[in-house]
């Protein structure tokens, strides 16, 4: 090779090293989202539509105030279990008692925080990145928890576990 084919194949690489973007990495590549996206789990169905015996028994209009066919799910939970829902017990108080021996009580921003950090350290190789490559359980593999060794750990101490998948079946 000569001298100008290296200087050419070394700014090839700097130049392409040069495109990349200051973003958040993407281990599991699946798809690229513009944003956060929706969260699944906040939209709730509503309660169907009724029409009372008695208008003047409605209550108040008030701003912020609850709809009579707004869901609860906490509620609907502990009537299922057989409860009674206008006995449950305040949750802010389990959040303080957990948290009784100074442990943060809103750790989702620092574990936010930790895995950007980590996303960021593992985010593949440079043809990886270029090639859109899926990294995402090869980074994790270190911190992975292997299912059946853990069963037989629990069960080993004598934990009772009343189901597994078998194995071969992922």
């Amino acid at each position: 090779m000569t001298r100008t084919s290296v200087i050419l194949a070394l700014a090839a690489i700097v130049a392409l090293g040069a495109c990349s973007r200051d973003r958040q990495p993407q281990l599991l590549n699946l798809a690229r989202a513009n944003g956060p996206g929706p969260d699944e789990f906040s939209i709730l169905p509503t309660e169907p539509l009724e029409m009372p015996e008695d208008l003047t028994a409605l209550p108040e209009p008030n701003l912020g105030g609850v709809n009579r066919v707004d869901p609860d799910p906490e509620a609907q939970a502990i009537i299922a279990l057989g409860g009674n829902p206008d006995a449950a017990p305040n949750a802010g108080g389990l959040v303080s008692y957990a948290a009784r021996f100074g442990i943060e009580q809103d750790i989702r921003p620092t574990l936010a925080a930790e895995d950007l950090e980590f996303r960021r350290r593992n985010d593949g190789r440079l043809l990886e990145r270029v090639f859109n490559v899926n990294v995402y359980h090869r980074a994790y593999e270190a911190v992975a928890l292997d299912q059946y060794a853990e069963l037989a750990r629990l069960r080993r101490l004598g934990v009772w576990t009343p189901s597994a998948p078998p194995e071969g079946l992922e």
